[in-house]
């Protein structure tokens, strides 16, 4: 069964270090726990940091990223196509109601892809991917795990512990999700999520507890535990070992006060600058834009290497499609921006290139929506699926892969080249995520996806 922290309660800092500890046991002690990590691990570690942003309730890719144009799919062709862009319905006056044309010859946008179109010279788009289910559960661990659940239970780990597990036990926090599911099953307990449900609660993980102990009796506490480390009993046992080195490690972290860097409420100046950027105010840190801000300052601290974030909600537009579907949709994609700006305008150190030249994003959603409206004009679920790449090690300006002018129908692929072919392969998950490993080296199946890497996607 799959190892899954709920999104929703915030673990105390004793319970998630205390997991490290108790994990690092049940490989075997500290040894074993090395050993594993090193059988997974890269050697050396790429300057590689993984970004994923959640679009949670299943978007509208007629609206986003796989668009149709209204002149060929018209309103009296539905019976035919089954395909209804709806454009004209849409009651947002700011959007223009056809697609949008990025820099990128060949390579349009729904109405509401908002800022991101600018991004399309560093972007891949993969349109016509299968879901194989319609229920919100299945195909969020779907995608999260590149694996088809067993029932609702999420069936492997989390790509997100894939990747940290790969490259970030020098990372303080390797693995950081906010209101984003995460599952561990077969990967090392470092490479588990801390998840949390607002920066907040990041701050009261990592900071140090107000029921600290009086100096005096830390003091005292530690000596103690000090000359329990030291004797024989203690040094023969893998089992206390291993707690006692997660005790100095757990002190550690909290004594680099790193809580210090997310204090986004501050009034700062450049705390202040962070929360208009990203458009939050001192009171909304669980908001989308303060997680994006989390992200963020996570990754170019080396705090973390991989973040998981949820970027938009209230996409399950069963109804009032023209009036919600969009403006949530063109929120997340306008975060997304902010972050990719943010990340291309710090510098990677003195090598001349930037943190987005290091990071790559991932945006996805569970599924997208049904290619005609229902009854209620709106749009229900459907299998096929669309999600973009930015970034590192993304070939920039590619679309792979497309829906078909028959019910957006998912087209076999051509992996090598992105184009539809009858002789290649239904686009799934597992097939994104094996592209990811590949741009950190991995190339061989390390987590049984069964499935080969995208090579068009890759940069």
């Amino acid at each position: 069964m799959a190892k899954m922290s709920s999104p929703f309660l915030l673990p105390s800092r004793r319970a998630f270090l205390g997991s490290m500890a108790a994990g690092a046991a049940a490989f075997g002690g500290v040894g074993a726990l090395s050993r594993l990590a090193r059988a997974t691990e890269l050697d050396p570690i790429p300057d590689h940091y993984f970004i994923f942003c959640y679009f949670s309730g299943g978007w509208d890719i007629l609206l986003g990223l796989d668009p149709k144009d209204p002149d060929v799919f018209r309103p009296e062709l539905n019976g035919d196509t089954f395909i209804q862009p709806a454009y004209g319905l849409l009651l947002d006056p700011t959007v223009n109601q056809e697609p949008m044309n990025s820099a990128v010859p060949g390579m349009d946008f729904g109405p509401y892809i908002g800022d991101l179109v600018n991004w399309a010279p560093r972007m891949s788009v993969v349109r016509g991917m299968s879901m194989d289910t319609l229920t919100h559960e299945n195909g969020r661990r779907r995608f999260i795990t590149g694996k088809p659940p067993a029932g609702l239970q999420a069936r492997g780990s989390s790509m997100s512990s894939v990747l940290a597990a790969c490259l970030g036990i020098h990372a303080p926090v390797p693995n950081l999700s906010a209101q984003v599911e995460s599952f561990n099953v077969d990967q090392p307990v470092y490479a588990s999520a801390l998840q949390v449900n607002s920066v907040e609660d990041l701050i009261a993980v990592l900071g140090p507890s107000n029921a600290a102990l009086p100096p005096e009796v830390s003091s005292r506490v530690a000596a103690l535990l000090d000359e329990f480390a030291a004797c024989e009993t203690t040094q023969a046992s893998s089992v206390l070992t291993t707690g006692l080195e997660q005790r100095l490690a757990a002190q550690n972290l909290v004594d680099q006060r790193i809580d210090a860097l997310f204090d986004f409420g501050s009034n700062d100046p450049d705390m202040v600058a962070l929360r208009e950027q990203y458009g939050f105010t001192s009171n909304q840190l669980s908001s989308a834009g303060a997680q994006a801000a989390m992200a963020a300052t996570a990754i170019t601290a080396d705090v973390s290497r991989v973040v998981s974030i949820r970027v938009a909600s209230g996409l399950d537009s069963h109804d009032n499609w023209a009036a919600e579907q969009g403006p949530a949709q063109r929120s997340g994609f306008n975060l997304v921006a902010t972050l990719a700006a943010d990340l291309e305008s710090r510098p990677f150190g003195n090598t001349g290139d930037s943190w987005l030249d290091h990071t790559t994003i991932v945006g996805f959603s569970e599924f997208s929506r049904t290619a005609l409206l229902n009854s209620r004009l709106g749009r229900d679920h459907a299998l096929t699926n669309a999600c973009f790449l930015l970034g590192a090690g993304v070939k920039g300006g590619t679309v792979v892969g497309a829906s078909s002018d028959v019910g957006m129908a998912p087209q076999a692929v051509d992996l090598a080249t992105g184009a539809v072919s009858a002789g290649g392969v239904i686009l799934r998950p597992e097939h994104i995520h094996r592209s990811l490993l590949h741009m950190i080296g991995v190339e061989d199946d390390i987590d049984d996806l069964r499935a080969d890497a995208v090579g068009a996607l890759l940069s």
